[in-house]
């Protein structure tokens, strides 16, 4: 490849995934309800839930509004409140239509989810094709 155009993308959470959130947590509360154990134990049980949701949701980054990867390889995250953050690609994945980009910035962790709810088909072929190029170990432009 002599040339890898930088790709830039509008982020958004995917809305299926959500939902896919919300039906775990419902079967796992169904599942802390239909267990044999003591009434005592099943509200703590529920607690405990509650309360590592409720600190996974408040050590979260903020979910990025925007993301660039530039020809020479570099990521960054346009944070919602209109901050840019340098990022670096940890790990990704592609299944099917969907990939997923593990990103570590400045502010913190982030997983991205790139599925047909939320980006275009395009987005994700160009950045299926430069992780193929990444995973092949081919230099890319300006390397």
């Amino acid at each position: 490849m002599t040339s890898a155009p930088a790709i830039g993308f509008e982020y958004r959470p995917s809305p299926a995934l959500a939902r896919l959130h919300v039906l775990v947590i419902c079967l796992a509360l169904i599942g802390v309800a239909s267990c044999g154990a003591a009434l005592w134990l099943k509200v703590c049980l529920v607690a405990a839930l509650v309360a590592g949701l409720t600190s996974w949701r408040s050590r979260r980054p903020a979910v990025p509004a925007a993301v660039g990867w530039s020809a020479q390889g570099g990521w960054t995250l346009r944070l919602g409140d209109g901050r840019d953050s340098a990022a670096r690609l940890v790990s990704s994945r592609a299944l099917g239509a969907m990939v997923v980009l593990c990103l570590n910035a400045e502010d913190g962790r982030h997983a991205l989810w790139l599925l047909p709810d939320n980006s275009d088909a395009d987005t994700r072929r160009r950045v299926r094709m430069r992780l193929a190029v990444l995973a092949s170990g081919a230099p890319e432009a300006g390397d």
